[in-house]
């Protein structure tokens, strides 16, 4: 008979309501119930509710000290392999140099590339598996992360694969994306690169049990007729589509991906009005990067603007060198509230069920009988200290699949 781990002496007991993605103003919907219980068998909710209404036996019994306990955050969005540090582009960017004049220098995201490339795995492994530590101990139990420092399909494919052997070493879920993050500069060689894009690599990224692609389209990196190339192979070769969108420049890359039912659109700094209504008419999620928005002092995306539309949106971290060197979830949620105009409540649905839906997860991101046990005790008794708090961790204890992790 398979154990049951009873946890009591819960607080407030906090989830998103209802099931799949919540959009718009249901994004506020919290179930919340008061000194509560969850019951976990093989790594699922069985049962939770309030502690006098749990009328059976448990082999183990985990006290949550009277703390509250909300759902484990999603990650949806973090470039966590890479090699090297961007230290210098950040002190010449807080002395007012340029980005275009830190590219000719030799920074920027080159450099980066340079450093990923010559790193051998080993050593990306080990970079990589600090941070995912980073992550998790600030409350992230599922993480997606990207590849895109590799510019060619040879150390691209190396990320994806420091990715897969990363996932069976930790205990957090690791959800590898394909990023086409820049094209060559060279115009004939961007030619015959886009030819190899379409009908080698896509196959090998299948091939590589990768399931979805993620393209950058703006004015310096991938054009709207380009990633449409790239989409529409990702699709013929069955795999999920998401895009980096709207970051600088509204040039149709949102509603692209749209049209390419893409599991989520990026970053939408510069959204207007069309890709707010487009995104809020689709399936597709809208996730926020507020990390980059603090990093780089720029606009932030329109979130109020986003839910009052109807839209279902998440956060994600943006994790990586150069624009969001964030590796709390926590934070990001915090960020979200200040500087992207949710709510608490909705900062919380935005990093659970809906983080897990613009993943393509429906097992994760709420506490509910057949979901995956994974939780967040916080320290204190009240959910909200969560995006309240800066500068401090609110989460005392993760539990990924009913397991306490270190």
């Amino acid at each position: 008979m398979t154990a049951i781990q009873l946890l009591t002496n819960v607080a407030q007991l906090v989830t998103p309501a209802g099931v799949g993605a919540s959009r718009g103003r249901d994004m506020r919907a919290l179930d919340i119930t008061r000194d509560a219980a969850i019951a976990i068998s093989d790594g699922q909710v069985i049962w939770c509710g309030p502690r006098r209404e749990w009328t059976g036996a448990a082999d183990v019994e985990t006290d949550a000290g009277w703390c509250a306990v909300v759902p484990g955050l999603v990650d949806p969005h973090t470039h966590a392999v890479w090699g090297g540090d961007r230290l210098a582009d950040f002190e010449s960017r807080a002395s007012g140099v340029s980005y275009e004049s830190t590219l000719a220098a030799g920074g920027g995201i080159r450099h980066t590339v340079a450093c990923t490339t010559a790193s051998d795995t080993d050593a990306l492994l080990q970079a990589t598996w600090q941070r995912v530590r980073r992550m998790t101990r600030a409350g992230a139990t599922t993480i997606e992360i990207k590849s895109g420092y590799g510019f060619t399909l040879e150390h691209e494919l190396r990320q994806l694969a420091v990715v897969r052997a990363l996932a069976a070493l930790v205990p957090a879920t690791l959800v590898p994306t394909m990023l086409f993050h820049l094209p060559p500069r060279d115009a004939v060689a961007r030619v015959d690169w886009m030819q190899a894009a379409v009908f080698e690599w896509m196959p090998a990224i299948r091939d590589a049990a990768v399931g979805s692609v993620d393209v950058f389209i703006e004015q310096d990196a991938f054009s709207v007729a380009e990633a449409g190339e790239l989409l529409r192979a990702a699709r013929a070769q069955g795999l999920q589509c998401k895009a980096h969108t709207d970051q600088f420049n509204a040039l149709g890359g949102t509603e692209l991906a749209i049209a390419h039912d893409a599991l989520s659109v990026d970053h939408l700094e510069a959204s207007g009005p069309a890709q707010i209504a487009a995104i809020a008419a689709s399936r597709t999620v809208g996730v926020l990067l507020p990390g980059v928005t603090l990093h780089l002092r720029m606009a932030a995306a329109d979130g109020r603007a986003l839910i009052d539309a109807g839209a279902v949106v998440a956060v994600g971290t943006d994790c990586n060198p150069g624009s969001s060197p964030l590796f709390s979830m926590s934070l990001a949620m915090a960020l979200a509230v200040r500087l992207n105009g949710l709510t608490p409540a909705e900062a919380l649905t935005a990093c659970t069920a809906n983080g897990a839906t613009a993943l393509g997860l429906s097992d994760r991101g709420r506490i509910v009988p057949g979901s995956r046990a994974d939780f967040l005790v916080l320290r204190s008794a009240d959910w909200r200290d969560l995006p309240y708090t800066l500068g401090d961790d609110a989460v005392a204890r993760v539990f990924i699949a009913g397991i306490e992790t270190s």
